[in-house]
């Protein structure tokens, strides 16, 4: 099942990379069912849970404006639109599974989007993203461990 994921993050990751190219394009043709069935298609014979893929894609647009706003202060130096479409694609998924996905693992969440970056990111790609998604994660992980009281003296 976990590689059936992995597979399932790159459709997710396909997808939402076409969408993003197209839209800055102005192409209004483009179709997010047509293309999520056409991409997943390609890979019916490997791929079983078509949920996962569809609930990533569907979750990573639903939340992009606020997925933005998380991850403009982690990535100081880049402007949301000035990093590498691809890089910000990837960030986009692993910062949703992140925030929204409680039932993966956070450090397979960030070594998922690594893989991602190296297969189809630029040369720094990978570092880029494990920096940011472990800042955000070391941000989660402030925010929900409770901070010791004081002791009385």
């Amino acid at each position: 099942m976990a590689s059936n994921r992995h597979l399932g993050r790159i459709v997710a990751l396909q997808t939402l990379y076409e969408q993003d190219f197209r839209r800055e394009a102005g192409d209004e043709s483009f179709d997010l069912t047509d293309v999520l069935a056409r991409n997943i298609s390609r890979y019916r014979e490997t791929i079983d849970d078509t949920d996962f893929i569809d609930q990533l894609v569907q979750g990573v647009i639903k939340h992009e404006d606020d997925l933005d706003k998380i991850l403009q202060p982690l990535a100081q130096e880049w402007p949301i639109n000035q990093i590498a479409r691809m890089d910000r694609v990837v960030l986009h998924i692993g910062t949703y599974e992140l925030m929204h996905d409680k039932d993966i693992p956070p450090k397979v969440v960030i070594n998922e989007a690594v893989e991602l970056a190296k297969a189809f990111g630029g040369e720094n790609s990978s570092k880029f993203i494990n920096g940011v998604l472990g800042s955000l994660l070391r941000q989660i992980e402030e925010k929900e461990s409770p901070k010791p009281k004081k002791a009385d003296a």
